[in-house]
Formats: structure tokens, C-alpha cells, sequence
């Protein structure tokens, strides 16, 4: 797949990701924060936690044993996006562009898209990392 084909995949998913957290009560803080090592895909927040939310979207039919869209968040990943996510806090000091929150959390989203671009399956998995 071409990269601006998977840049336009990702997108997709993120906005499928980002409807299916307001819909589930979430207020959206940020979309795409960019660093140097990298970008953190939607920060969220519930009642209780500042949710930052890494999407992985896949392109597939459903086949069983076939690997999913959260097979993709390896250890490495983890720790880029908690390095990632210090680097948000840092550059919003509570109180001021961010909501005051007691806990921080790490979820993972996975988007399963059809070739038609149709949704096929999203698993949110809460505090997976």
C-alpha cells in the first residue's frame, strides 16, 4: 500500500475512533499532537483520566488468524507513546490548555476497515498499556 494511501487508511480510522469516543462520553482535548518522536493519535478525557489513545486501522476481510489492527502496538510503541504523552503535560500545565483530571491512562484502539473503506470491526481496549 502506498503511503498516501495508508496516511488517508489511518485518518479514516482516527475519525471513526474519535466519533466512537464522543459517543461513548468522552470530551476530545487534542487530535494529532506531533513530536519529535512521533504523534499521538487523540487525547481524551472521561470523568476521572486524561485518556491518550493510539489507533491502529487495518484494511481486512475479517480472516480468522489473520493479525489485527492492535497487533501493532508493540513495547517500543508503548513507550513512545508514554514518552509522547509526558511531552503533552509538559507543554500544558494543568489548569491551563488541559482539563484537571486525577489519573492518566493509555487505551488502544483498533479499526478494521473493509477495502471499501466500510467499518468492519473497532475494539477499544481502556488502560491496555
Amino acid at each position: 500500500m502506498a503511503a498516501d494511501a495508508r496516511r488517508v487508511t489511518g485518518e479514516l480510522g482516527e475519525r471513526i475512533a474519535e466519533r466512537h469516543l464522543e459517543r461513548a462520553g468522552y470530551q476530545i482535548v487534542e487530535r494529532n499532537y506531533r513530536t519529535r518522536r512521533g504523534e499521538l493519535d487523540l487525547i481524551a478525557a472521561d470523568a476521572r483520566c486524561i485518556v491518550f489513545c493510539e489507533v491502529k486501522t487495518r484494511i481486512g476481510g475479517g480472516r480468522s488468524g489473520a493479525p489485527g489492527a492492535l497487533d501493532a502496538i508493540g513495547t517500543r510503541k508503548r513507550r513512545r507513546v508514554r514518552a509522547m504523552a509526558m511531552e503533552w503535560l509538559q507543554d500544558r500545565p494543568a489548569g491551563t490548555a488541559r482539563p484537571r483530571r486525577e489519573n492518566l491512562r493509555f487505551d488502544a484502539i483498533g479499526v478494521t476497515l473493509a477495502p471499501s473503506g466500510a467499518l468492519v470491526r473497532l475494539e477499544h481496549v481502556p488502560d491496555a498499556f
